[in-house]
């Protein structure tokens, strides 16, 4: 069993990777109005925001108290660590379009600077680390459901991996995408050799939902975007139907 998950993981973290190597190159979804399937993607990973991340932050939360009796004096600490990776990558995000709106100002191309570029993907580097580390540390070891979480995250990383671009252009193509890719296989090997405490899992996990919240949300809500709510509103009740019916 252990063996099959491991083999079951690896190949999601190979997929997670071929994401970020080959998703820039999809042309469709660099238009506006909004790709259906952007859209779409974006609906799934709101999806299994609120219907699996937030029941999980809860079961954190247990874990932290259970763990780390002295953090008992700060309620809900865990959603405190997850409003932290929610603020910070929002920072990141205003970062890289200051950066941005400055260059087309002073006449230059629409990109980022490269500083903002190193800073902005060694942030998703790290964010990419994580995913590929908790790959191994499911509760679960149907298929099924390994096969449903990969959809959600896979669609996330393409959503961000769009993202990422419309910043950096060719900093991110030529540099970007190999380093998170990279990331992901990285955090899956060092899962299989490095085991760290629960309570250091929760909080980690904390952190990587409140960014996947905000990843999400940045990429959908704003109204340049132009993105398309039916599509979203799909997206979103057939996945979360699909993860309610596990």
């Amino acid at each position: 069993m252990i063996e099959r998950l491991v083999l079951g993981t690896g190949a999601v973290a190979i997929a997670f990777a071929l994401i970020h190597i080959y998703g820039y190159r999809i042309r469709f979804l660099h238009v506006t109005p909004r790709s259906y399937w952007l859209s779409l993607s974006g609906g799934i990973s709101v999806a299994y925001v609120f219907v699996h991340i937030l029941p999980e932050l809860n079961e954190a939360q247990h874990t932290m108290e259970l763990s780390v009796p002295l953090l008992t004096f700060v309620e809900h600490h865990i959603y405190l660590l997850a409003l932290a990776g929610m603020v910070g990558f929002y920072g990141l995000e205003r970062l890289a379009k200051q950066s941005r709106r400055q260059n087309i100002a002073e006449g230059d191309k629409d990109i980022t600077d490269p500083g903002v570029f190193w800073i902005h993907i060694a942030s998703f580097t790290l964010y990419n680390l994580v995913i590929g580390y908790l790959l191994n540390y499911r509760e679960s070891t149907s298929a099924h459901e390994l096969v449903l979480y990969a959809g959600a995250i896979g669609t996330h990383l393409l959503v961000n991996d769009h993202g990422l671009y419309e910043h950096h252009k060719s900093l991110y193509r030529h540099w970007g995408r190999w380093l998170l890719a990279a990331a992901i296989i990285v955090g899956w090997v060092l899962a299989n050799y490095i085991t760290i405490p629960d309570v250091a899992v929760a909080g980690i996990f904390a952190l990587l939902a409140g960014s996947i919240i905000l990843n999400v949300l940045k990429e959908e809500l704003p109204e340049e975007r132009d993105s398309n709510y039916w599509m979203l509103a799909l997206g979103a009740i057939i996945y979360a139907l699909m993860l309610l019916a596990l």
